[in-house]
């Protein structure tokens, strides 16, 4: 059998491991040859192919239900369950997600692109279950990684509570989320991998006490708990921290070992209760490139599957924001062992990595844990450090109470820098950094800045470092910057809640933030060619709104279009408007940004255009909406 003619999951039963191998070589080999054409995830999924048709295989799919936490690790799964043929779309616009969707498939049980809900889904199905009194298996497949996160530990704490119901956790142990872990949970798991499989232990002290006298094929409950006191002694580091929150533990097991996976599914389907599979995976198995380099092919662009080198782009890009902010953070360091970076797992993602290099004592990852990330630096903070956080837009929505409660609340001078703001392209809805100019505008304390290009997230980063007087974010997109030039070191501060005009003109004020200033600039021009002359600012606050710049001009212009790539709900457009309408400035007003909508999976043009966003779009609504009249010619009298 090809992959290609499978369309459901349960066509792996009664399969030979020989079948399963091959199946799983074709996995891979689509899976190479699709992320190396279009770019995507590559290492997570690789490394979970075996796991996928083992576990497969000792399910009924009709009714048992998989959960996988992130989505990324599932790209075998969307082969299994009908996509192979639509595989090649991954992560285009129309095409398939990278990430789960319910809406995708019916196997596609709980989506997620955040880390560390798996087990937390899980259980709640399983409790659903078993009130409706159904009968069908739950099975959370979670990475080590995610397994860092508060969420994931509350939901181990509150499962191990239910001896009655039965939920399988399935732990990917790969040693790595994007970078390598940290932490001791990390090192605990490092430790359980060395060790001897427990269950192997477990069930030889069962078959001792058997063949003693008196005792035959079962045990009393006594003897039942002097063999797990025993078994304790005997392998007291192995699986026992996991077995005393109330799961049963198999593993460590070969995450590569058909055989193994089965057998030791089937084996833990049986038993009653929480039951925990500790799997050891290769990230990025089977490409030796990916496996030797696992942190740089966690994801990457169109690659050549011979070298593993990128596609070389067309002309020179500009650095990228993230590449910007590190350079410009590592230089104030040097100069500052007060500067504090903080990562929450995604030191390459954010640029820290550049940081760790160079000032590692000034470098702190506390892996997928964000909520820690931000209460840890208000605590920094409360010392007289100065914190950095940066976390991406979408990722920081996860630590909002600790945003509000231990540091807007206490006023604690804390630097949160989000990256990775506004539309993202190919992750999709998860990933979109729609909502942080709404959700931290509103807090009390907070000032949120964003600067127009990299030269000014430059400065920017120097306010930010320089504001000792509260909390202050600053948000900047993903991926390369603009072109303006760069300078190495001796950037001057932006003055807080200061823009700067641009451009002007006398028929409409356009009031541009943050990466959507080029954009605006560019609709100023379009609209110069229609006879229509703007003035543009810079508005670079949303709080505090620079309104000793923007009243005068809105009162004499008379018209005034907002734009920004964040959610109209809430943002930068419903700053000016409430700010106006505040002050009695009851001038006509027209916001661009993204509407009460999801943002799917696509490129980031595509995904502007879809959203009304580029500035031919921008440019055509404001004729539309103030100069319809002054286009239309004048009626002939009949």
């Amino acid at each position: 059998m090809h992959i290609s003619e499978i369309t459901h999951p349960n066509q792996l039963h009664g399969l030979s491991i020989r079948q399963l191998e091959t199946i799983a070589r074709q996995i891979r080999e689509k899976h190479l040859e699709t992320v190396s054409t279009s770019g995507g995830h590559l290492g997570p999924g690789l490394g979970v192919v075996e796991l996928t048709l083992g576990l497969y295989q000792t399910l009924d799919l009709d009714h048992d239900k998989v959960i996988w936490d992130v989505g990324h690790q599932a790209y075998p799964h969307k082969m299994l369950t009908g996509r192979y043929h639509q595989f090649h779309t991954l992560r285009q616009k129309d095409g398939i997600a990278g990430y789960l969707k319910r809406c995708e498939s019916q196997f596609d049980h709980f989506g997620a692109g955040h880390a560390s809900t798996s087990i937390s889904a899980g259980l709640g199905m399983a409790l659903a279950r078993d009130a409706k009194g159904e009968d069908f298996k739950v099975v959370s497949v979670i990475g080590d990684g995610a397994l860092t996160g508060g969420m994931a530990l509350e939901a181990i704490n509150h499962a191990g509570h239910l001896p009655d119901t039965n939920l399988m956790v399935v732990l990917n142990d790969n040693e790595m989320s994007i970078s390598p872990n940290v932490g001791a949970i990390s090192r605990y798991l490092n430790k359980v991998r060395l060790s001897p499989p427990m269950q192997f232990l477990s069930d030889n002290i069962e078959e001792q006490f058997k063949h003693l006298p008196f005792f035959g094929e079962s045990l009393t409950p006594e003897m039942e708990r002097m063999k797990e006191g025993m078994k304790r002694l005997a392998v007291p580091k192995v699986g026992a921290v996991i077995e005393e929150l109330g799961f049963k533990y198999f593993g460590p097991i070969d995450g590569h070992n058909l055989n193994e996976l089965i057998y030791t599914f089937n084996q833990a389907h049986q038993v009653q209760g929480p039951v925990l599979v500790h799997v050891s995976t290769t990230k990025g198995k089977g490409y030796p490139i990916a496996e030797k380099d696992q942190v740089s092919y966690h994801a990457q662009g169109a690659f050549d599957l011979a070298t593993g080198k990128a596609e070389p782009s067309s002309k020179p890009k500009p650095p990228k924001y993230c590449k910007v902010f590190a350079h410009t953070l590592t230089k104030l360091a040097e100069n500052n062992p007060k500067i504090i970076g903080i990562t929450a797992a995604m030191a390459t993602g954010t640029g820290l990595d550049k940081l760790q290099q160079k000032l590692p004592d000034q470098y702190i990852d506390v892996g997928i844990a964000e909520q820690h990330a931000v209460t840890t630096a208000a605590g920094l903070a409360c010392e007289g450090m100065r914190p950095v956080a940066a976390i991406y837009s979408t990722f920081l929505q996860r630590a909002y109470d600790q945003i509000i409660h231990d540091v807007c609340i206490q006023n604690l001078p804390v630097f949160f820098c989000l990256d990775r703001a506004g539309i993202v392209g190919a992750d999709g809805p998860t990933h979109q950094g729609m909502y942080d100019i709404a959700y931290l505008r509103c807090l009390p304390n907070m000032v949120v800045m964003a600067p127009k290009d990299e030269a000014e997230l430059q400065r920017m980063t120097v306010t930010g470092i320089n504001h000792t007087e509260g909390p202050i974010a600053m948000r900047y997109p993903r991926g390369n910057g603009i072109g303006v030039p760069l300078m190495e070191e001796g950037w001057d501060p932006v003055e807080i809640g200061k823009g700067e005009i641009l451009r002007n003109g006398d028929d409409i004020l356009l009031l541009g933030y943050g990466a959507m200033v080029p954009t605006t600039m560019q609709a100023a021009e379009i609209l110069s060619e229609h006879g229509i002359e703007a003035t543009v600012v810079n508005a670079r606050f949303v709080k505090p709104l620079d309104t000793e710049l923007i009243f005068p001009l809105a009162q004499k212009i008379g018209r005034v279009a907002t734009v920004e790539e964040g959610c109209l709900m809430g943002g930068f457009g419903s700053a000016v408007t409430e700010a106006m309408m505040d002050n009695n400035i009851l001038v006509p007003v027209k916001r661009f940004g993204v509407p009460d909508e999801l943002v799917d999976h696509a490129k980031p043009e595509e995904a502007q255009a879809e959203v009304g966003l580029t500035s031919s779009q921008i440019a055509e609504q404001v004729l539309e909406s103030f100069f319809k009249s002054e286009k239309e010619p004048a009626k002939q009298a009949v």
